[in-house]
């Protein structure tokens, strides 16, 4: 059977590396969302404070299957 999928769109934080901000993004969005086949990293930026980076900011596009009706 053909499936259906449908993007959504997260920004996933961390203050340690943007590799923790996408599990983040990917643990809480689980949560909510059942069925995530993929993502895609969107755009990534840091916070500056005090001439560091203070935290990562990961935005994903997250690819989800569509369920079929009972």
């Amino acid at each position: 059977m053909d499936q259906v999928y449908k993007k959504l769109e997260v920004v996933g934080t961390s203050k340690n590396s943007m590799e923790e901000a996408i599990g983040n993004a990917l643990e809480r969005t689980g949560e909510a969302v059942r069925h995530m086949r993929w993502f895609e990293v969107a755009e990534m930026r840091g916070y500056i404070e005090n001439h560091k980076v203070s935290y990562y900011q990961v935005t994903l596009k997250i690819g989800f299957m569509v369920e079929q009706p009972a």
